[in-house]
């Protein structure tokens, strides 16, 4: 077991983040008898984890989505990580798809600002789309259509 003092050290994080991982259910302690916190030297490896999602973009909800199968008081078997890695692979799909996809339609539509009513992805005159939800609904909808022709 180790101490808050030596997973943030290892970890290369501070003490708060820690709390706060745990705060957040990513990460769990266990208490001495003394009421200090004592990390099974596995939370390692899952801060790991955790900072690389941060370092790619991931909020810690998401990361505690893709998270959720293992709780962090179980180190995962072999056949659990793969299930993670599967997970994994298909949301960061998913952002490349929509970086991709915002690259390529950037100059036309961010650039300009004009918002074409003719050639705009953007196009929803009198915002008729509000009813279909919050966001770039067509840019979303164009997305789902793409994924379900592949």
């Amino acid at each position: 077991m180790l101490s808050v003092g030596q997973v943030a050290h290892r970890a290369g994080v501070t003490v708060a983040t820690l709390h706060f991982y745990e705060k957040k259910g990513l990460i769990a302690a266990l208490r001495s008898s003394g009421n200090q916190r004592r990390y099974a030297r596995d939370v390692l490896r899952r801060i790991a984890i955790i900072r690389v999602a941060q370092d790619l973009g991931f909020s810690l909800a998401e990361i505690a989505a893709l998270l959720r199968p293992f709780p962090p008081d179980k180190t995962p078997d072999v056949h659990e990580v793969r299930a993670m890695v599967a997970g994994w692979k298909a949301a960061l799909q998913a952002r490349i798809d929509g970086l991709t996809e915002l690259r390529d339609t950037l100059d036309g539509c961010i650039g300009c600002g004009c918002l074409s009513k003719e050639i705009c992805p953007l196009r929803n005159p009198s915002d008729t789309l509000a009813t279909e939800g919050k966001g770039a609904v067509l840019l979303k909808a164009g997305r789902r259509i793409d994924e379900a022709h592949s």
